[in-house]
């Protein structure tokens, strides 16, 4: 019998092809890299010895009949085995990170090595092929075996892929289903043509929409330096703290810092030969295998088997090459580079937490405190663990809308009446204790939760005021503070609206108040949200005067109802006559131009004596009342109405 293997010679090309650039790829260390690396290994096993076997029963008369017994056996053994090898990497994908992989494989095994024992038996039951002298090659009774084996592993993994459709995700799905199908079609065309051999072309094709859709390298590595990327390291670390989760390392995160404008002045090819030059700088300092691209102008370093000494010369190394200029083409670059460094200690951290530590590290880098390079200890880590906490904190509180509301009683000078109040967030509970202003308002406009925070509060003020007025309290306004996160919003006036119309409020009885720093950011967008307001009646007042860095001019053009002295102002004034003096005109000068003037932070007689001289209209402080919740709100309010 004569057979053709032009598909099966192609199909080794082929092969050799993908075998070299699978292993340019991910270096990840994972089961499903392996078994891959064991597909390509046995499907390259098996076309190679299935085309030497061919070539040897040709030639069985003039070459040892022993070898011929040998490579054709080896044959029949890799050929279903590829069936066994796609059947186990289908499992390491959907099974990657669950126990159940090693059950179901033991048993996944059984049949090959059931058929593997034939196959071994095989020279003295003839079973599944004969060779002899006489004859040549002839097939045994039970050759369908081989591929009925063949069948089954793909079966197999068409039905574990159907099983668990549901926790794979839909592209990898079509993908773990098409495989095996196409596999079976090829080899169902082989049974037609029997003289074509065409096993080690299906086994090929397979391989090939794995490699191109699952293993490709472009999915690990990062197009423009060549290194893996962010999600490979993350896959590393991953993997590493599952694997050896008691095995120390360290992982620095460095970040070029205003990398933008580089691109900005030059343009986005340079910008991008500056990246690749660092990133090959970075290579020569560390392991080049652990150099991963952590973003656009961030890269990562982990240091796997680095004492703490050679760790901490890798970081001055990099530190004194930045004191060095970087030349691409014709120009040259000064960069300023901050790195943050975070050791795995083996106590079992996970890797969200990991992460956080490191981009923790990095932002406080960033901000100068720690110098350029940020060693995030276990203080560190506390705080970060702590902050962690607090922003959960604020968002089960956000989401059942839990929050405390107090409120401070601002005195009107005029009157000697209190008709004000400050609206304040207050968690003096939660399962880490008492939350503190100073504490979670820095976190909450870091994350961003304060603006739907700042809603809320405006809803609560909103339905206080209501019940106040209720009860036959006459309220002149209550504050609500807006942050300048706030003024991003792009829909913030009609929200505001919305909110103070749905609650039946009189648009006169909020005063929304924002500090010096806000106004200073975005002067137009708060000019014209306080024009807005203004149309509808509602109070403006500028918090916290004498801490920002606004024109006197830009405050001066808005129409506030009042201005807020901040308490340093009143402080500095006890101890300073220059500085009471100024104070006083100040607050001559808004009166002027028909503002009110409010002193806050009194807290003693002489504070209290010195505000009045100034002229002030209100005075807000612990002398006169601290904040309360609600209920003692009401009490003060209808006690002293």
């Amino acid at each position: 019998m004569e057979w053709n293997i032009a598909a099966e010679s192609i199909s080794l090309v082929m092969l050799g092809i993908i075998w070299v650039y699978a292993r340019k790829g991910s270096r990840l260390p994972s089961l499903k890299n392996r078994i891959f690396q064991w597909c390509v290994m046995v499907t390259f096993s098996a076309i190679f010895t299935n085309i030497l076997s061919t070539i040897m029963i040709y030639n069985y008369a003039q070459i040892p009949m022993w070898m011929t017994w040998t490579v054709t056996m080896v044959y029949f053994v890799l050929t279903p085995l590829m069936g066994l090898a796609y059947f186990l990497y289908t499992l390491s994908v959907i099974y990657a990170d669950s126990g159940q992989i090693k059950k179901i494989a033991a048993v996944g095994v059984i049949p090959g090595a059931i058929y593997i024992l034939m196959i071994l038996s095989n020279p003295f039951s003839q079973w599944i092929f004969g060779l002899n002298m006489s004859d040549g090659y002839t097939r045994g009774p039970f050759i369908s075996v081989t591929y009925l084996i063949f069948y089954a592993y793909c079966l197999a993994s068409i039905v574990v892929t159907l099983v668990n459709h549901k926790r794979i995700d839909r592209e990898i799905y079509r993908i773990l289903a098409a495989f095996p199908v196409l596999a079976v079609a090829v080899i169902i065309v082989q049974q037609a043509y029997p003289n074509v051999i065409l096993s080690g072309s299906a086994a090929t094709c397979a391989l090939l929409i794995i490699y191109l859709h699952l293993q490709n390298r472009q999915i690990s590595m990062d197009y423009l330096t060549n290194v893996p990327n962010r999600q490979e390291l993350l896959d590393m670390l991953g993997l590493m703290l599952k694997k050896v989760p008691k095995k120390k390392f360290v992982l620095a995160v460095a970040s070029l810092r205003d990398f933008r404008q580089i691109n900005n002045a030059c343009g986005q090819q340079k910008g991008d030969e500056l990246l690749k030059i660092i990133c090959q700088f970075l290579k020569k300092i560390g392991r080049r295998e652990n150099v991963y691209r952590f973003s656009g102008d961030e890269f990562a370093l982990l240091f796997t088997h680095e004492d703490e000494a050679q760790i901490r010369q890798c970081m001055n190394d990099i530190q004194a090459r930045m004191e060095q200029p970087w030349q691409v083409d014709e120009y040259h670059f000064m960069l300023n580079m901050v790195i943050g460094v975070v050791q795995y200690s083996g106590e079992g951290e996970s890797l969200e937490r990991l992460v956080n530590s490191i981009e923790y590290a990095v932002s406080q880098a960033k901000s100068g405190k720690y110098g350029q390079i940020c060693y995030c200890d276990k203080e560190m880590l506390e705080k970060l663990e702590r902050r962690r906490k607090v922003i959960q904190v604020l968002k089960e509180k956000l989401d059942d809308e839990s929050f405390q509301m107090y409120y401070q009683p601002i005195y009107s000078v005029k009157s000697g009446r209190f008709f004000y109040a400050e609206s304040l967030m207050r968690i003096p509970d939660s399962p880490i204790g008492p939350i503190y202003p100073s504490e979670f308002i820095p976190v909450a406009e870091e994350t961003g939760l304060i603006v739907n925070i700042t809603y809320i509060i405006l809803d609560k003020v909103c339905k206080f005021i209501n019940h106040l007025m209720s009860k036959g309290i006459y309220v002149g306004s209550i504050h609500v503070n807006f942050s300048a996160l706030q003024f991003s919003q792009p829909n913030l006036s009609e929200r505001v609206l919305e909110i103070i119309r749905s609650n039946g409020t009189p648009m006169s009885a909020i005063k929304i108040e924002f500090t010096e720093s806000t106004l200073a950011e975005s002067p137009q967008v708060v000019t014209d949200f306080t024009m807005k307001m203004k149309e509808h009646g509602i109070k403006m007042g500028l918090d916290d005067f004498g801490t920002g860095y606004s024109n006197i001019a830009t405050v001066i053009n808005i129409p506030f109802g009042t201005v807020k002295l901040d308490k340093s102002l009143v402080w500095v004034s006890m101890k300073n006559e220059n500085s009471a003096l100024a104070v006083k005109n100040l607050t001559r000068t808004f009166k002027e131009l028909g503002m009110k003037v409010i002193a806050e932070g009194v807290e003693t007689e002489a504070q209290r004596k010195l505000v009045v001289d100034f002229g002030v209209d209100q005075i807000q402080g612990f002398y006169y009342a601290k904040p309360m919740p609600e209920a003692e709100m009401e009490e003060f309010m209808l006690a002293q109405s």
